[in-house]
């Protein structure tokens, strides 16, 4: 449920914080429509888990500019060591969410960049540059794509939804995803899996996923999913039904009334006992 407005603190050239956001996206997206499909330098943080030298460009141009315009605001990001300044604010990045599909040439990915306060996020886009695709959102003022208000899923049965989630880095927790997916069907209409759980999020606040869920996220992959899905109408939690914070390691992203559902058809399984 979208909160009341919050009162932000301009910038160092007088722009709104989710203005700064949407640019600091644009330009990392265009870095990164630049450098796709070409040659790019790949290694490994885990088994599965890829970084480029283009996630690494891209960190550095979205720092720059946040830096520029808000000089005394903390900065935490997937690709680099966290800026505490002591502020109450905190920029929160993913300079590029689903890097594997990236690194492959697969054309589904995006950038993150969000605005805490408290470690509550306020302000924030996913933008997918693939689409030129800008879901935004800022705290009490509701969600949109390229503009356009979005709302979450208004479907009402699970067995007709199109549910999405991802299968992370940590085997076992992926091999209890599949085995709840697999309890489920076919209980549910379609199953996808994202590859970028930020756009997972988007999509759910969209309404183009009717639900998603992740079993193992971090602050700069749900930093602006948060917010969008709250705007959005919808509600996330984590696999134990608690309500998704900055720091939920799991997400489930839906309607109140899907969320029920969900919950109750899997009740019990090793992946929600977690």
């Amino acid at each position: 449920m979208s909160s009341s407005p919050l009162s932000l603190p301009l910038s160092s050239s007088g722009q709104q914080p989710l203005a700064v956001a949407a640019e600091a996206a644009r330009r990392a997206g265009r870095v990164l429509m630049d450098r796709f499909a070409g040659d790019i330098s790949v290694s490994f943080k885990g088994r599965g888990d890829v970084v480029t030298d283009v996630d690494l460009e891209c960190d550095r141009v979205i720092q720059e500019l946040l830096a520029e315009e808000y000089p005394g605001f903390g900065i935490l990001s997937e690709e680099s060591a966290p800026v505490d300044t002591g502020s109450p604010y905190t920029w929160v990045i993913d300079p590029l969410d689903g890097t594997r599909n990236y690194s492959e040439g697969i054309a589904h990915f995006s950038v993150v960049v969000a605005l805490a306060h408290e470690r509550i996020p306020v302000a924030g886009v996913t933008y997918d540059p693939v689409r030129d695709h800008m879901f935004e959102a800022e705290q009490g003022r509701g969600a949109r794509l390229n503009g356009t208000p979005i709302s979450i899923s208004t479907k009402q049965d699970l067995e007709r939804c199109l549910m999405g989630f991802d299968m992370g880095y940590v085997d076992q927790d992926a091999a209890k995803a599949l085995d709840m997916v697999r309890h489920l069907w076919p209980g549910v209409e379609a199953i996808r899996i994202m590859g970028s759980g930020a756009l997972g999020l988007a999509y759910a606040a969209a309404g183009q996923l009717d639900i998603y869920f992740h079993h193992r996220l971090f602050p700069w992959d749900v930093a602006s999913g948060l917010l969008l899905v709250s705007e959005a109408g919808g509600v996330v939690t984590n696999r134990q039904g608690q309500l998704g914070t900055l720091d939920s390691p799991s997400v489930i992203a839906t309607s109140q009334p899907l969320l029920d559902q969900f919950l109750a058809a899997t009740e019990g399984t090793s992946w929600r006992l977690g």
